[in-house]
């Protein structure tokens, strides 16, 4: 065998319970002013915004709060921080802190790239398939990532997804100069997120690590920590969402999500992710839970072309005496279908609002790059009967 590969990481990760106390000395080896986005409300109501603020503040960092984000970023929302940014003349010694789930860390990431890139008069410019393909050539205002769900792993990735009303798409600017610098992940910032966010953002972690895995681009590194990432999620998903202050559940899916996050990126994703950013454009289902409606599809889409790496998936993950590919991949799959049962995670499209003549609109949204790496190829023909069937 021959291997030939490239590996993208942040070039600092510091993971662990109650780290986020040292957020003021981490902070300070990127800058001096920290202008911060924040994912939620609940940080400010809770407490957790105050503390770290505090801490901040010992390490002798000033900070600027933007708009908080509960939604998926978009063009506008990218376009008003960077306009904000360059009024406060945002350059050498700042930084963005990004405290929250995936939408907050997009933000940050998007807004400190087009900071740089000044040839580009809007993020939608940088964006693939819907502007003037313009390229992130100039390193990015320096970040440092705080995730706080347990699953979307963009802390670790060198994309940013942007919500797009005309056409209504999702599209991503990329650079690996896009990766974060710093990343924090203390995963009791976790306990005070909602069982649900907690199912769908673990069920978006679960699904990276496994799509990555069998992707047709999949490299050797980003695999072994899919393999380790899927031994940590399916044993403690079920326990993060029934106890939300299980301090081993929440490392283990905070983990989990870092490590899909450095696969994705590195190996691309597939079906499931494809067709969860068609469902978040036309029929504004979350994210996590557009994947784990997705996963279990993905699955038996590409079962016979991906047994191998399925049934390598499974014997690392599942309990062993699993002897044949063919049992393996079963076993895996079987485990999928059960975990989304106890998460009550819908099997019908029209369950989360989708209409048939919707139809047309989701096949043509789902091409990109995620789908573009699943390992069976799928036309729109095709595609349309899989998710006919669903409805």
């Amino acid at each position: 065998m021959t291997l030939d590969y490239e590996f993208l990481s942040p070039q600092r990760i510091v993971f662990g319970w109650g780290r986020r106390r040292e957020l003021g000395d981490i902070a300070k080896t990127l800058g001096q002013r920290a202008f911060v986005v924040l994912g939620s409300r609940t940080l400010e109501r809770n407490g957790s915004w105050a503390e770290l603020r505090q801490r901040l503040s010992d390490g002798g960092i000033t900070t600027e709060l933007l708009p908080i984000l509960s939604r998926e970023p978009t063009i506008a929302d990218v376009d008003s921080v960077t306009s904000y940014l360059r009024s406060q003349r945002a350059g050498p010694g700042d930084f963005l802190l990004a405290i929250g789930g995936g939408a907050s860390i997009d933000l940050a990431k998007a807004a400190a790239a087009l900071m740089t890139n000044i040839h580009g008069h809007s993020i939608r410019d940088f964006l693939e398939g819907v502007g003037r393909s313009l390229q992130v050539t100039i390193p990015p205002l320096p970040m440092l990532a705080m995730p706080t769900t347990g699953g979307t792993g963009t802390e670790a990735t060198k994309n940013a997804v942007i919500s797009v009303d005309r056409p209504p798409v999702k599209k991503s600017i990329r650079s690996p100069m896009m990766v974060p610098r710093v990343v924090l992940v203390d995963p009791e910032l976790a306990v005070s997120v909602s069982p649900e966010t907690t199912a769908w953002t673990g069920m978006d972690a679960i699904t990276q690590l496994i799509e990555s895995y069998i992707s047709k681009n999949a490299k050797p590194i980003p695999q072994a920590l899919a393999i380790h990432g899927l031994t940590l999620a399916l044993p403690w998903i079920r326990t993060a969402v029934r106890d939300g202050a299980s301090r081993l559940a929440r490392e283990a899916m905070a983990h989990a999500a870092l490590l899909s996050g450095m696969a994705l990126a590195n190996s691309g994703l597939g079906f499931a992710h494809g067709v969860a950013a068609a469902l978040g454009v036309f029929a504004d289902v979350p994210h996590g839970l557009a994947c784990a409606m997705m996963l279990p599809v993905a699955l038996r889409v590409n079962r016979a072309i991906a047994e191998k790496p399925l049934a390598e998936l499974a014997r690392a993950a599942l309990p062993p005496a699993l002897r044949s590919d063919t049992e393996a991949a079963d076993a895996l799959i079987r485990e999928i279908h059960s975990l989304c049962h106890d998460l009550n995670v819908p099997t019908r499209l029209q369950q989360v609002g989708v209409r048939p003549e919707q139809l047309g609109d989701l096949v043509a949204g789902s091409r990109g790059n995620s789908m573009n790496g699943n390992p069976c190829q799928l036309n729109d023909a095709e595609l349309h009967t899989i998710l006919e069937a669903m409805l």
